[in-house]
């Protein structure tokens, strides 16, 4: 659950949350929770202290990061490299057969579900993996393609 707001208004919902658990026999794993909050930002609800402190830079929500920061630039760099190690090492078989699996296999899964994350919009890597992609391309079909083609 994503309970987010002004931290008094985040420290009653946690409270109330762990309040009906406990009435229904459940306990809140509060090592497993996480506080995503600035680092200058003070917390005094002694149930927040007890979550794990993230920095709003290295927020992610399943697997994507949420800001601009240290973790958007990693998780575009990895699928970056993968990209760059498969087309380097695949360039020596048949180009059709090696289209159809740059397509559906090498990083596409992780770089269409960065895409969508919001952060991602206004990223300086989407150039990278746009270049890492049409370089590839390039050197696979062993064409000379404009930026228009």
């Amino acid at each position: 659950m994503f309970v987010g707001g002004p931290v008094n208004t985040v420290a009653a919902y946690v409270a109330q949350i762990a309040k009906v658990s406990d009435e229904m026999g459940l306990h809140l794993n509060t090592s497993k929770c996480e506080l995503i909050a600035h680092p200058g930002s003070t917390v005094t609800d002694e149930l927040l202290w007890s979550f794990v402190r993230v920095d709003v830079c290295n927020a992610l929500l399943l697997d994507a990061p949420l800001f601009h920061g240290a973790e958007l630039d990693k998780s575009w760099s990895r699928p970056c490299e993968d990209l760059a190690r498969a087309a380097e090492r695949l360039s020596e078989i048949v180009s059709q057969d090696v289209l159809i699996r740059l397509r559906s296999v090498f990083s596409a899964r992780k770089v269409l579900h960065l895409v969508h994350c919001p952060p991602s919009v206004s990223c300086s890597a989407l150039q990278t993996v746009d270049s890492v992609w049409t370089d590839s391309l390039l050197r696979i079909t062993n064409l000379d393609l404009s930026d228009i083609q």
